[in-house]
């Protein structure tokens, strides 16, 4: 079947969510009765998203939040500390049933709706700050041990009271490597803070400090003879840590014992009400919604009634298709739902498409904020890709949709690595680090640093525009020649052209009436 849209042109000059401006966000958006998955997967590729049925493109040179397109690699990734830290708080809670202490915020992977705020959540932020701390707090301790005797007291009564610059911490919450960050002492009374000294200990000899232990760890168990030699029992000896960080796989599907205090289950349910499964489990996934948006987005329950979850979470114009060569649950919109202990507490909404798992929106019971379902969501995501490209090989990407520098609540998304960002210009892939220096300067940017390169799939003859009037389908330059009457209608059909590119606009057919 062949993609059908309405192109319903510019919409400028209204309230953007992220920044809170009230007449600063532009967009070109169209509306799709129907989309191949190829098709919508080369719109996201020049950045395009949809939103229900309704498929948006930012005017990035001119939006007030520039949001780019952000893709990360499944087959690369690997866990963080602060990822794997939200796993294991999964687990445990699955096995003995304990709840995390403090207040953890969460994440949504994301929130197309066009004024909504896809929520103050940073907790990845947070726990990388923790678990770099804890990183420098070993460092400084054998730079300690390496000084003398004489003032190793006052140097360690320093360390209990260590001062670490605010600007260190934003850079250790904001993604960037540990290593940039200086920690200083406080100043000794009568003198300011010299930024400029660097640490007492050069950081070439901590490095080696490290890899020597790293080495002791490792030839532990080699030492196993000579311990048993001086007849040291074996319980004393050191134990051997594996070189082998568990995969994503083994932290997720770690196996529970038969006492568990809860059980967790994820089913892939296709996005459509001819599906019995569901159809069945409507009304308990549109209750979740209605608690989650009035929650965590303030809406009245009258803006997030049936009507609005059915249109923005349930109606989608991507057509399912199941080819022979994809994968077995086939291509098309599905919401993942996370059962706990025979109850919806999550719903994952995504998009299967030829080379890649497109993230749409997230939706969990606040009850359960603790248990951090925004990453653990996405973490579940990555690894289905992962799944999904054991069969087909093409499917290898992981899109979270747009991530937006200059709304600080939403720079998380960059967490998740190797990713990369999509050239506004050229529509090209950038590695995210090689974005974020010109982000930091300013908010829109062309990454591709080839000055002499162009967007190679921009629309070169218009005319071959396919166009649907009257049902049938035509080329635009017949179209126009035989059947346009007003001359403005050229320039809205150009722009199209322009922002779906020559492939599209020769595969989609234009609705004209």
């Amino acid at each position: 079947m062949a993609s059908v849209v309405e192109y319903k042109g510019l919409k400028a000059g209204y309230y953007c969510g992220y920044c809170e401006s009230r007449e600063g966000k532009a967009s070109c958006g169209m509306w799709a009765h129907s989309l191949t998955v190829q098709d919508y997967q080369d719109l996201i590729d020049r950045g395009w998203r949809r939103s229900g049925k309704y498929i948006y493109k930012p005017v990035m040179n001119r939006t007030c939040c520039p949001q780019y397109t952000i893709r990360c690699h499944p087959l690369q990734f690997q866990p963080s500390k602060s990822h794997k830290k939200v796993l294991k708080k999964m687990l445990k809670f699955l096995t003995k049933g304990e709840i995390s202490k403090g207040n953890c915020e969460d994440e949504p992977m994301d929130s197309t709706m066009e004024d909504a705020v896809a929520g103050d959540f940073a907790l990845i932020n947070k726990l990388d700050i923790k678990c770099d701390l804890k990183t420098i707090s070993s460092d400084l301790k054998g730079s300690i041990e390496s000084e003398d005797k004489m003032k190793e007291k006052s140097l360690k009564k320093e360390v209990s009271k260590e001062l670490i610059h605010p600007q260190a911490i934003e850079k250790l919450g904001s993604g960037e490597p540990s290593h940039s960050i200086k920690v200083h002492s406080g100043p000794k009374p009568g003198k300011g803070a010299d930024l400029s000294k660097p640490p007492c200990r050069k950081a070439k000899e901590m490095r080696k400090e490290r890899k020597r232990l790293k080495l002791m760890q490792q030839n532990s168990a080699g030492a196993f003879e000579g311990f048993q030699a001086q007849g040291q029992p074996a319980s004393l000896l050191p134990k051997a840590k594996s070189n082998q960080p568990k995969s994503l796989e083994d932290l997720i599907f770690e196996s529970l014992p038969e006492n568990a205090s809860h059980k967790l289950e994820v089913r892939l349910v296709p996005a459509s009400f001819e599906d019995p499964e569901f159809k069945s489990s409507f009304n308990q996934s549109l209750s979740l919604y209605t608690k989650y948006q009035v929650a965590i987005h303030q809406d009245s329950p009258i803006e997030c009634g049936k009507t609005e979850f059915t249109r923005f979470l349930c109606n989608s114009p991507l057509e399912a298709e199941h080819p022979a060569n994809g994968p077995e649950c086939g291509y098309g919109s599905f919401h993942q739902q996370y059962w706990l202990d025979g109850k919806i507490i999550a719903v994952g909404v995504i998009d299967i498409l030829p080379y890649c798992v497109s993230s749409v929106y997230l939706y969990y019971d606040p009850d359960y904020s603790f248990l951090s379902l925004g990453v653990y969501s996405a973490l579940r995501e990555i690894a289905f890709t992962r799944q999904l490209h054991e069969k087909t090989s093409q499917l290898s990407y992981y899109y979270m949709g747009f991530y937006i520098h200059s709304c600080p609540k939403m720079r998380y998304k960059g967490q998740y690595r190797p990713s990369d960002l999509l050239c506004p210009e050229t529509y090209v892939w950038v590695p995210i680090e090689q974005c974020l220096p010109s982000l930091d300067i300013s908010k829109y940017c062309r990454f591709n640093q080839d000055p002499q390169a162009v967007d190679e799939g921009r629309s070169k003859d218009p005319d071959r525009v396919r166009v649907l009037y009257r049902r049938s389908a035509l080329p635009y330059g017949v179209y126009k020649k035989n059947h346009q009457e007003d001359p403005r209608e050229e320039v809205a059909v150009l722009e199209y052209a322009n922002l779906v590119g020559q492939k599209c606009s020769e595969r989609i057919l234009l609705f004209r009436n």
